[in-house]
């Protein structure tokens, strides 16, 4: 696994871009993506020696119409009736994968909540306050990036609510 600080990365994505735009504190992480992967999420999760409830996975949901972005750790799964709750929705769906990336900028399996081409409302699981750091999608496959909750919350201006399940 290769770890570089913002300092040592060159190029980036939109999500590293925007990190490094704002002067936030974080940490690159990659690693060798398995394409057959069952789950992008948790497959980053053992790449990265970390505990599935620290790296979370960016989901795309509609609610009433709308798309909006949810962050809940890869060791559960998206509740989309308090999603739909948290933004105060009536129902909530998974998004339509190619309205996700077309709306987003990214690629599913690399969809990072930072640095995306349409700015959409984010609601971030609450057990993220619970660790000092966390790890999302930095923006493609095999990439993650690791920062506290409160930065990715303030950067996102992401709602916490309880929407994830284990």
């Amino acid at each position: 696994m290769a770890k570089k600080t913002k300092k040592q990365q060159s190029g980036g994505t939109p999500a590293t871009v925007a990190l490094t735009a704002a002067g936030t504190a974080f940490t690159v992480h990659s690693y060798d993506h398995d394409p057959s992967s069952p789950s992008y999420g948790e497959e980053a999760a053992e790449a990265l020696g970390t505990a599935p409830e620290r790296v979370f996975k960016t989901l795309v949901a509609d609610v009433d119409g709308e798309l909006v972005v949810a962050v809940v750790p890869v060791a559960g799964s998206l509740d989309l009736k308090a999603l739909a709750s948290a933004v105060g929705g009536k129902r909530a769906a998974m998004a339509d994968p190619a309205a996700a990336e077309r709306t987003t900028g990214y690629v599913r399996g690399g969809i990072s909540p930072l640095g995306q081409r349409k700015r959409l409302r984010t609601v971030l699981d609450a057990s993220a306050d619970a660790h000092l750091t966390i790890c999302v999608s930095a923006g493609r496959r095999g990439l993650e990036v690791e920062l506290a909750p409160g930065d990715l919350a303030a950067l996102t201006a992401a709602v916490l609510a309880p929407i994830g399940r284990a």
